[in-house]
């Protein structure tokens, strides 16, 4: 699928869901999105200081039983289009109906909502298709509790196995700390992939660059296009994270400690940087295009040279030419015996003089 196909099927669901949503009260679930997965997987971490527990393919009946332990509990639901799952979750740690329907809504830009007890954060994590030269984005929904943090993604998959290595570990920094640093940590593992997204289209750039200098084509032009709306989507996606974390560290998130907002500060130069990175390749794919031109330009400038060398070469070979086509009986060259080879030599000692004259003007 083109990303331009990919660009109107989720301008399809977007309509869809806002056709199916007229009449409906707010908070009425309604899944917005591609089915990821057959059936979707609970997995948990429970921990402290001194203990560890995880689990996979667990019921949510096991996850409800950790709302009341004095442990962090970091819960995870891959597969978010079982509506009837989602409610239970909305029921069992007492969501609110508009958190559900955002949840859903596959479509949200990054953002943070506060509501009574708890905050939902929205974030997008992105992954480079190598083989389509694509930039993909999935939803991951977080939210924060006191002894809890629940995220939900649309498929199995994703950049948090650093963060779930860094849990193993007892004397990790983050067994110490509470919910709000979990969040920090998957926070900061979304962010740094977006590092990883962006070295590879950086060196998709560099390989264009060097291909342009040689040999520049047609795709070539269609590459350069194509590059530039991936990167004016990545700065959609990732220019509203900026305010997400300024409200996370600023106070606005009411379960976020002064000690955690100190690495959040951090993390938000870190999306400063990533948006400065898209920026520059921005202006590299700018770049590029005008080499693009400018080798299409020279390219045309040869060939013209050429066309022109070759007419200015046959002007004076028609001149002769067309003098002696000319059907008078008088003559006087058509009658002798070395008129033809003369002529012959004229035509190629005019060729030979414009061939030097050329060559010393540097024209080819």
């Amino acid at each position: 699928m083109t990303k331009k196909k990919i660009g109107r099927s989720a301008q399809l669901r977007a309509t869809k869901f806002r056709a199916k949503k007229v009449g409906l009260p707010p908070g009425a679930l309604i899944y917005v999105g591609e089915q990821k997965i057959e059936r979707p997987v609970i997995s948990f971490f429970d921990y402290d200081p001194g203990k560890l527990e995880a689990r996979q393919d667990v019921s949510l009946d096991a996850c409800l039983e950790l709302k009341s332990s004095s442990t962090v509990s970091w819960i995870n639901l891959d597969g978010i289009h079982d509506i009837a799952l989602l409610e239970k979750f909305g029921q069992g740690f007492e969501l609110h109906p508009l958190a559900l329907e955002d949840i859903l809504n596959t479509q949200h830009r990054p953002k943070l909502e506060e509501f009574e007890g708890y905050s939902l954060i929205i974030m997008k994590m992105l992954e480079f298709d190598e083989a389509r030269e694509e930039i993909t984005a999935e939803q991951v929904s977080m939210v924060l509790t006191p002894h809890c943090v629940l995220t939900f993604q649309e498929r199995p998959g994703d950049v948090f196995d650093g963060l779930r290595e860094r849990l193993q570990r007892s004397n990790g920094r983050i067994r110490q700390r509470g919910t709000d640093y979990l969040v920090y940590g998957l926070i900061d593992s979304i962010v740094d992939s977006y590092f990883h997204v962006l070295e590879k289209l950086g060196d998709r750039l560099a390989l264009l660059e060097e291909r342009l200098i040689t040999e520049p084509d047609q795709d070539c032009q269609h590459r350069i296009h194509h590059f530039k709306r991936e990167l004016l989507n990545l700065r959609k996606l990732v220019w509203p994270l900026r305010e997400v974390i300024s409200q996370l560290y600023s106070g606005d998130a009411q379960l976020v400690e002064e000690t955690t907002a100190i690495y959040l500060r951090d993390l938000y130069d870190h999306v400063i940087q990533v948006l400065d990175t898209v920026e520059l390749y921005r202006d590299t794919v700018s770049g590029l295009l005008d080499l693009y031109l400018s080798s299409i330009s020279y390219r045309m400038n040869e060939v013209m040279q050429v066309l022109t060398i070759m007419a200015s070469l046959f002007i004076p070979l028609t001149f002769i030419a067309g003098i002696y086509g000319m059907n008078f009986e008088n003559m006087p060259e058509l009658k002798l015996s070395w008129g033809y080879p003369a002529v012959w030599g004229v035509m190629l000692a005019c060729v030979a003089g414009m061939l030097i004259y050329f060559k010393r003007k540097k024209w080819f």
